[in-house]
C-alpha cells in the first residue's frame, strides 16, 4: 500500500483511463477525489472503490468551467484535509485537418487540455505552499505529486489531430515549467504521454458508443478498424494498451520510488515512437 494516507484529486476519472487511474491509486491506499461530466459514471466508480475498502468521493463537473478548479480542490479539501497528487487527465479529441478546422475546435482543445489543467493545478497552489510550511516547522517533509496526461500525438504530431496535438504538446511544457518552479515545495511533477490505448474514445467504428457528449456538443468518436489493424502492426509489443496498462504508468509517477523524478516525460505506447 504505497500510497496509504494519500489524497489524489483525479479529473476526468468517472470513465476510461481516468478510471483506471482511480482504481489503481485507490488500490494502494490513496484516498480519491473522483471528477466526470456525469453523474453516473463518477458514482459507479466512487462505489467500487468503497466495494473495494477504499475511500472516495465525487465532484461532478466540467473541468473548462471557471468554477470548477477551485470548487474541485475545495471539495478534496473538506472531504479528506489535504491533497497528495494531482492528475490531469481529462480530455477528449475533436479532430479535422487544418483547413477545415474551426475556431470553436481550437479553443475547445486548448481549453480542456491546458487551460483546464493549469486552473487545477493554480488552484491547490495556495494550499500546496502552506502545507510544505507547516511540513517544514514540524520536520515532517512529504513529497506531493503532479501527473499530467498527454499523448504521442502531443510529442510527434497526428494528421487530423491539430487542435488536440496542441494541447497536449502544452501540457508537456506547463509539466516542465511547474518542475522548475515548484521542485523547491518538494512537489515531484511529470508527464505521462499515452499511445494507442483501447477506449471508447478509440474503439472501432461500428462497434459501439460513437458519439461522445461533451457539454451541448456531440464529437464523433472512434477509429476506422483499418487504421487500427495498421496502429497494432506498428506498435512494437504487437497491440494496443489498456486502461490498465495506461494506469500503471501513471502509478509510477505517485509511488514514493519516483520522489526524485521530475519534469520528465514518460511515454506508454508499447515500443511505438512515431
Amino acid at each position: 500500500m504505497k500510497l496509504s494516507d494519500k489524497t489524489a484529486i483525479i479529473t476526468g476519472s468517472g470513465r476510461g483511463i481516468g478510471r483506471a487511474i482511480a482504481l489503481k491509486l485507490a488500490g494502494e491506499g490513496a484516498r480519491v477525489m473522483i471528477n466526470d461530466l456525469d453523474e453516473g459514471p463518477a458514482s459507479e466508480t466512487v462505489a467500487a472503490i468503497e466495494a473495494s475498502g477504499g475511500e472516495a468521493a465525487a465532484c461532478i463537473g466540467d473541468v473548462t468551467e471557471a468554477t470548477f478548479a477551485p470548487r474541485f480542490v475545495a471539495d478534496a479539501l473538506d472531504r479528506f484535509g489535504g491533497i497528495d497528487i494531482i492528475v490531469n487527465n481529462a480530455g477528449y479529441p475533436w479532430d479535422g485537418v487544418v483547413q477545415k478546422y474551426t475556431d470553436e475546435q481550437w479553443y475547445a482543445m486548448l481549453e480542456v487540455h491546458a487551460t483546464a489543467p493549469f486552473r487545477v493545478i493554480r488552484a491547490a497552489a495556495d494550499h500546496i505552499r502552506a502545507a510544505v510550511k507547516a511540513e517544514k516547522e514540524t520536520g515532517m517533509p512529504a513529497c506531493r505529486k503532479v501527473v499530467n496526461v498527454s499523448s504521442i500525438a502531443g510529442l510527434y504530431g497526428n494528421a487530423g489531430q491539430i487542435g488536440y496535438a496542441a494541447g497536449k504538446a502544452a501540457m508537456v511544457g506547463m509539466t516542465r515549467t511547474l518542475a522548475k518552479e515548484w521542485g523547491r515545495y518538494n512537489v515531484s511533477v511529470n508527464c505521462v504521454a499515452f499511445g494507442y490505448i483501447q477506449t471508447r474514445m478509440t474503439q472501432p467504428i461500428g462497434s459501439g458508443e460513437e458519439v461522445a457528449k461533451i457539454g451541448d456538443r456531440e464529437i464523433a468518436m472512434g477509429i476506422q478498424p483499418g487504421m487500427i489493424a495498421a496502429m497494432e502492426q506498428m506498435i512494437p509489443m504487437g497491440r494496443g494498451g489498456t486502461p490498465e496498462d495506461a494506469a500503471n504508468a501513471a502509478y509510477l509517477l505517485c509511488i514514493p520510488e519516483s520522489d526524485y523524478i521530475s519534469g520528465q516525460v514518460l511515454l506508454a505506447s508499447g515500443g511505438l515512437i512515431m
